[in-house]
């Protein structure tokens, strides 16, 4: 196999996320005496990061001004803080795809836009953080997915080159993220993707699991 690492999305890859976010969501909407969102909405408000997140929840037809947001902000933190994964899952097939994945050898990575005061207690709980030799969050570096400069980071603390990377996400966020910085991109359908699905001619592969990412992988050829 011509990959010499390998960088995982977090939310809507290898977790589900969400009904977390949604409950330090309604928490926060409740303390500044707005209305509540539905899981179904709190799904296609996630993938930017926690500002883009609040920002969505907030935003009725009249988008929050900056002050607004920031005060929102602050309130959601200690909320998910509070629920950071109470009732998150690991997706079918994570912890299979995995474990195979670590038998390769290769140095692995998460790469995600949730800052690193959630992702590393998260990782931990999930009992995932053994996996990794790399957590790259969305304050890791001055800039988030899709910029390149996240998935270049995570590449220099494995001691990879980004062209010998793969990166296997769920949206069109980690397409342009490994686009912009030069490497293979495999998608997997269950994710969130901001509520469209992900397409198959956008990615180098759409793979039902991280498991079937190994064997495409496998089979693949250098470009």
């Amino acid at each position: 196999m011509h990959f010499q690492s390998v960088t995982f999305d977090l939310d809507g890859t290898l977790l589900d996320t969400v009904p977390d976010l949604a409950e330090a969501s309604n928490r926060m909407l409740a303390e500044l005496g707005l209305p509540p969102r539905g899981e179904d909405e709190i799904r296609r408000f996630v993938g930017q990061g926690v500002v883009i997140l609040v920002r969505r929840c907030l935003d009725r037809g009249m988008p929050p001004d900056e002050a607004q947001l920031a005060r929102a902000v602050e309130v959601f933190k200690p909320h998910y803080a509070a629920v950071n994964g109470q009732k998150t899952r690991i997706f079918d097939g994570v912890l299979a795809g995995l474990d195979a994945w670590q038998a390769t050898g290769l140095p692995l990575a998460v790469l995600t836009n949730k800052p690193a005061a959630f992702t590393e207690p998260l990782l931990e709980r999930m009992g995932l953080t053994g996996y990794f030799s790399a957590i790259v969050s969305g304050d890791s570096t001055p800039f988030r997915k899709p910029h390149p400069e996240p998935l270049r980071h995570a590449c220099t603390r494995m001691g990879r080159a980004v062209r010998t990377n793969l990166h296997i996400g769920d949206s069109r966020h980690d397409i342009e993220t490994a686009r912009a910085a030069g490497c293979t991109v495999y998608c997997v359908p269950y994710g969130y993707n901001e509520g469209e699905p992900v397409r198959r001619e956008d990615c180098d592969a759409l793979v039902e699991s991280l498991g079937e990412a190994l064997r495409t992988a496998m089979m693949s050829k250098a470009g």
